[in-house]
């Protein structure tokens, strides 16, 4: 079993997270994984309530889930085991029965998901097509609501380009969005120039896209020729009943399953999080975008892939050896 749990970890750091911190540690013991917090890699400017770090791990966990569930485990999720370690998020336990048979069937998706920071298909995902997502959100104990009216999408582009325009004046801000994607050659961790493309040209509408430096990527090609170049995709708001971090971990796990049944279903996906890090910002998407009484936690960009669109590179993970800790 011990084997089958290292293999599952070394599948769940393929999880996303803010800036590609990685911020995670695990411990694999006989018949569990413990999934802890890496204090060290919190961003102290862009994340000073450990939001981002939280819910990046929350994303791991529920990786971890689908792998196991893939290997043909049954487990028990314990979260926040240990209220005298803030550290401790969860303990994934080993127990006799059948497998997530659900959670099993995203397993393919977990090396074939990217973050795609391109300009996606101008055609739009079906109502049908977001309703599995939104289902997919329910069954994960948190909401995934759309915004789909135009007003409330502009409204919501203009309250990211407010938060981006606020973060600037947050002292070691910009140093830190340096660091995490200007790292050196073989970086085993970090957002690579080569994963982001540079706004498209001629852009009609403010971007919701956070400003990341020195993209690489190119932009997709138009085969129907010139046209406005901002695209369809839907953006869609992960909401909890509360605030806390149970929240927080529980949004993750959303965040992940949503991706995971978007990559099967062949859609392009990009999880934003500048606007719910300010919150002021935050509160505003709940009050006047969302109109909802829960916590908006992260927002998700989810399209068709552009017709020209190079497949994306695969980005850098830590190997096992920075992230275990010992028994």
């Amino acid at each position: 079993m011990t084997t089958n749990l290292v293999r599952a970890v070394e599948r769940a750091v393929r999880a996303p997270s803010v800036h590609n911190t990685q911020p995670w540690r695990w411990r694999i013991r006989a018949d569990a994984v413990e999934l802890h917090a890496d204090p060290g890699r919190q961003l102290d400017a862009t994340d000073p309530d450990r939001r981002d770090l939280v819910i990046s791990c929350g994303a791991a966990l529920h990786h971890l889930q689908v792998a196991l569930a893939a290997a043909g485990a049954a487990v028990t999720v314990t979260r926040l085991p240990d209220q005298e370690n803030r550290d401790h998020l969860a303990t994934v336990t080993i127990r006799p029965g059948r497998p997530d048979t659900a959670a099993a069937a995203l397993s393919p998706s977990i090396e074939r998901r990217r973050t795609d920071r391109r300009r996606m298909s101008h055609t739009a995902l079906t109502a049908a097509e977001v309703g599995t997502l939104v289902g997919i959100a329910d069954r994960a104990d948190a909401d995934l609501v759309p915004v789909a009216s135009p007003a409330a999408r502009d409204l919501l582009t203009a309250l990211m380009v407010e938060a981006s325009h606020r973060q600037a004046f947050v002292p070691g801000y910009a140093a830190e969005l340096r660091m995490w994607t200007g790292r050196y050659a073989g970086s085993r961790d970090g957002v690579p120039r080569a994963s982001v493309a540079p706004p498209p040209v001629g852009l009609l509408d403010p971007t919701p896209l956070r400003a990341f430096p020195h993209g690489l990527l190119s932009q997709p090609r138009d085969r129907s020729g010139p046209r406005a170049p901002d695209d369809a995709a839907s953006l869609l708001a992960v909401t909890t009943p509360g605030d806390d971090v149970i929240d927080h971990l529980r949004a993750g796990e959303t965040l992940s399953a949503v991706l995971l049944t978007a990559t099967r279903l062949g859609f392009a996906t990009t999880p934003l999080s500048q606007a719910v890090e300010v919150r002021a910002t935050r509160e505003l998407i709940r009050r006047t975008v969302l109109h909802v009484p829960e916590h908006p936690q992260i927002l998700l960009r989810v399209g068709r892939p552009a017709a020209l669109a190079d497949d994306l590179p695969e980005t850098p993970r830590r190997g096992l050896g920075a992230v275990l800790m010992p028994r």
